[in-house]
């Protein structure tokens, strides 16, 4: 392979790097290699038939304009999955003496939590990988080159629920297997006890037996050396055995400043994924099944509303559909926007308070100039369609903190440049027209209202 060719990938890794995010690249690309280029083709090494397969399904355009870019002309690109042994030369091997039982001191259940299930784990773009593979793990748990799975993400994205929703699922299919979650931090909990106790080979067979384990919070880990320590034979004797691990953290192993090299060395043996935060459609889809399941009787207008003022944090949402509830239940009044504003206000702050949302704005122009939602969403061209497309466009843009392109998506699908256009043109025509000045100027006085 000629220095020339690697150096056109490196261009095309630069691409690719420019328009995503540095997670999702991290993720998928930077275990990515060059194998050969010929005239109309080009091979890529990848980890595995499941990372191949992502890149085809969520990358496959972005990769050829990368490619075509780098190399001046379209390449056809192939994928060949290297299978190597899984890392475990150097992984000590560990005798068994019989059957081990769990001591007594540290028989206890699972830790799972029964609501925790795939089946009510919301799908979305920025959680699908992660969700297919924890359910890919739990169909042959430790014979996959997912193990370990490593799932990382900011706080309230999901993780937890993913990790104990693998152990359920991995219980319904068989109730005798030995399955554990733990958090980090009552791992080294056990361990401290167990060394004050003088108890340390009751310690270590306990969780040395069991069938999967799911560790949350890795992160916990940094900078405890004899944790980390523990937990590095206890892996090591895991994996040599063909248990699942499935593990979670708050950012790539690699950022985990503090951590035995040697550990990040183990968790990238395996399979690592990311969450990324909702975007609008999911977090309403959360907030709705939530509302259902806590019995809570929202109109869209409000669940939209709390979607478009909490854009992280997935718990903090359904937090504040407690609060609801409770408020409602307590004080006897019904749930609407001006009560939201107020939770989310004392919860979260002014900061994140979306003020008005789209739909309003859309319902009050629809109504006020008397031109039906389904035209204003449809293709008509009519005057009179256009000019009230534009205000919303104006409005929206002016009231809320959608992005131009999400205002054309909302608005029929169409093109950022539209809204800009449409933006200019109601400026404009306020200058030169007073009436229509005072118009828009009574709009946003009206609409300004809801954020009041």
């Amino acid at each position: 392979m000629s220095d020339t060719k690697q150096e056109e990938w490196l261009k095309a890794l630069s691409y690719i790097r420019s328009r995503v995010e540095d997670t999702a690249f991290q993720t998928w690309f930077d275990c990515v290699k060059l194998n050969t280029v010929e005239d109309e083709s080009i091979t890529l090494i990848v980890p595995n038939r499941f990372h191949y397969e992502w890149l085809e399904s969520k990358y496959r355009h972005l990769i050829n304009d990368a490619i075509k870019e780098a190399f001046k002309k379209p390449l056809i690109v192939n994928y060949s999955v290297i299978l190597t042994e899984r890392t475990s030369d150097n992984i000590p091997k560990f005798k068994e003496s019989g059957k081990k039982a769990i001591p007594p001191g540290y028989h206890r259940p699972s830790n799972l939590n029964d609501r925790y299930v795939f089946e009510n784990f919301i799908e979305g773009k920025g959680n699908q990988f992660a969700r297919a593979a924890a359910i890919s793990v739990t169909d042959k748990p430790g014979q996959t080159y997912f193990n370990p799975l490593l799932i990382y993400s900011s706080p309230g994205l999901g993780k937890t629920h993913l990790l104990q929703a693998a152990g359920n699922r991995m219980l319904r299919k068989n109730r005798a297997l030995k399955v554990l979650y733990i958090t980090g931090e009552k791992f080294m909990l056990d361990f401290i006890g167990s060394l004050q106790q003088n108890k340390s080979s009751e310690f270590t067979k306990f969780y040395r037996n069991v069938d999967m384990l799911l560790l949350d919070d890795v992160q916990f880990f940094v900078g405890k050396e004899q944790t980390q320590e523990q937990f590095f034979h206890l892996f090591n004797d895991l994996y040599q055995k063909g248990k699942q691990i499935i593990l979670t953290t708050d950012r790539h192993p690699r950022k985990l400043i503090g951590l035995q090299e040697r550990l990040i060395s183990r968790f990238q043996s395996g399979l690592i994924t990311d969450i990324n935060p909702p975007d609008l459609e999911t977090r309403i889809a959360i907030i709705m099944n939530e509302a259902k399941h806590t019995g809570l009787d929202l109109e869209y207008s409000i669940v939209e509303f709390v979607a478009r003022s909490i854009s992280g944090d997935i718990r903090v949402m359904k937090s504040l559909l407690v609060r609801l509830q409770a408020l409602s239940t307590l004080k006897n009044i019904d749930i609407d926007i001006n009560l939201c504003r107020d939770v989310i206000r004392e919860n979260i702050g002014e900061s994140s308070l979306q003020s008005i949302t789209y739909l309003q704005i859309l319902g009050y122009v629809s109504k006020d100039l008397k031109v039906s939602k389904k035209l204003l969403l449809g293709k008509s061209r009519s005057q009179d369609v256009a000019a009230a497309r534009q205000i919303i466009m104006f409005l929206t843009r002016k009231l809320t903190n959608l992005s131009l392109k999400n205002i054309g998506k909302e608005l029929g699908g169409r093109d950022h440049s539209t809204v800009i256009h449409a933006c200019k043109l109601v400026e404009e025509r306020a200058k030169d027209d007073v009436s229509f000045s005072k118009m828009i100027k009574k709009y946003i006085k009206d609409l300004s209202r809801f954020g009041n």
